[in-house]
């Protein structure tokens, strides 16, 4: 892809969308499917590069993984509970969930790991899941004492017992500890300490796990997992990604028009299809049908929100906030400043290019809509901030996004799918 990709402003939408599979069910359903006894089949999968790197990383394990690209297919012929690998180094790139996942899941294997990524991904914190790891009994250490990796993993079988994990830095953490769990020597009892931020995310690691056969007598922390049990090879579908979604009804909210998301519902795994209550008290119309989303954009008004819950949908937010009557406020996200990128002063120098003013605080943003213009926009090799900037070309002139490549992360084919929704405007 070219170093810049111009956006195309477009009329009012009326297109339906179905997003490509869901990256975090992907990744989950790939480590019960690795971990599990027998083989699995997983539908709708996401091919992407985080994807991609889990895969590789499992295949590095001992982990048999067939994908098969045309049909979205991954067949998986589980580990039964320990990785067949004695030694790997795993270069995971900039992955968290494949860093925080696979860090967990190697500690029940036999011999020496090393986990590793680009340099931004030694810029991310591990440490506290490395503690939790290490009350767990397990032998596990950031190489060079920052706390981020690389990380080494001296496995001998993961012994069990109690473990607290900090919550306030990501959700990953702890979904890491509990996919682990299951196969641990003796029950693992696991409690936060502080704020759990993106809690759907964890309902979502629990969810994924039940659908393999794991029993997990409630959501509840503290939470007990007995080790008597062990993961079930299964055929599991993946539902359409709905922080992907989130740019697509964005996008709605600031051309107008309708955008239907077709495959996602309010019954979905994911916590992100929340977002459209973000845009329904900005003044969208939001229809929830059985098997699809419809979002129609209205005149829109200013909120302040708290976005702790769906964090990966804060960039859209934040480019609907550019078109709205009145300033948005966003806030109780703190823990995106360690992210891809610090995704909060990213936003705020972004956004103020296209002539918005901006005010940054520890946990948030907020916007106050002004005269806008086109501008060249950086991403920070950040795939959420190059689909959302990208959203505001919809409708101002002149939006230029920098590496759009970068998108490939969790989505290869977005600027595609949004050139084809916005050709279908009037």
């Amino acid at each position: 892809m070219n170093d810049s990709i111009e956006i195309k402003p477009c009329g009012r939408l009326d297109a339906a969308i179905r997003p490509p599979g869901s990256k975090s069910i992907t990744n989950r359903a790939l480590v019960c499917a690795a971990l599990a006894r027998g083989e699995s089949l997983l539908t709708g999968a996401l091919e992407s590069e985080d994807t991609q790197v889990m895969i590789e990383g499992l295949r590095q394990l001992g982990v048999a993984v067939h994908h098969d690209r045309a049909r979205r297919t991954l067949r998986v012929t589980g580990c039964d509970s320990c990785p067949g690998a004695t030694d790997a180094t795993l270069l995971l790139g900039n992955s968290g969930t494949t860093m925080r996942f696979l860090t967990a899941m190697v500690t029940l294997g036999r011999g020496t790991f090393r986990l590793d990524g680009v340099p931004r991904m030694r810029e991310r914190p591990i440490q506290d899941l490395l503690d939790a790891l290490r009350q767990l009994g397990a032998d596990a250490v950031s190489e060079t004492g920052s706390g981020c990796p690389p990380v080494v993993v001296r496995a001998a079988g993961l012994p069990g017992g109690r473990a607290e994990v900090a919550g306030n830095i990501s959700s990953q953490f702890l979904s890491a500890l509990l996919l682990a769990a299951p196969c641990a020597r003796e029950t693992v009892v696991l409690s936060v300490r502080g704020e759990l931020v993106s809690q759907p995310y964890v309902a979502m690691t629990l969810a994924v796990m039940r659908s393999f056969g794991i029993e997990i007598p409630s959501d509840d922390f503290p939470l007990s997992l007995s080790a008597s049990q062990s993961y079930r090879g299964t055929d599991f579908a993946i539902e359409p990604d709905a922080s992907a979604a989130s740019y697509f009804f964005a996008a709605a909210a600031i051309a107008g028009g309708r955008v239907a998301v077709e495959g996602l519902s309010r019954a979905s795994l994911q916590g992100d299809v929340a977002f459209c209550d973000c845009l329904r008290q900005m003044g969208c119309e939001v229809i929830d049908e059985k098997d699809r989303i419809i979002v129609e954009g209205r005149t829109l008004r200013g909120i302040d929100v708290e976005m702790n819950a769906i964090s990966d949908t804060v960039q859209s937010l934040a480019a609907v906030a550019l078109f709205a009557d009145g300033p948005t406020t966003i806030r109780d996200v703190a823990h995106i400043r360690h992210k891809e990128t610090d995704r909060i002063a990213a936003l705020a120098t972004e956004l103020r290019k296209f002539g918005a003013e901006v005010e940054e605080f520890a946990d948030g943003l907020r916007i106050l809509p002004a005269a806008l213009h086109g501008a060249e926009i950086d991403t920070y090799d950040d795939h959420r901030m190059a689909m959302s900037m990208a959203l505001v070309g919809l409708r101002i002139p002149g939006v230029a996004i920098r590496n759009p490549g970068c998108t490939a992360k969790t989505y290869p084919d977005f600027f595609r799918d949004l050139r084809n929704m916005s050709s279908r405007s009037n």
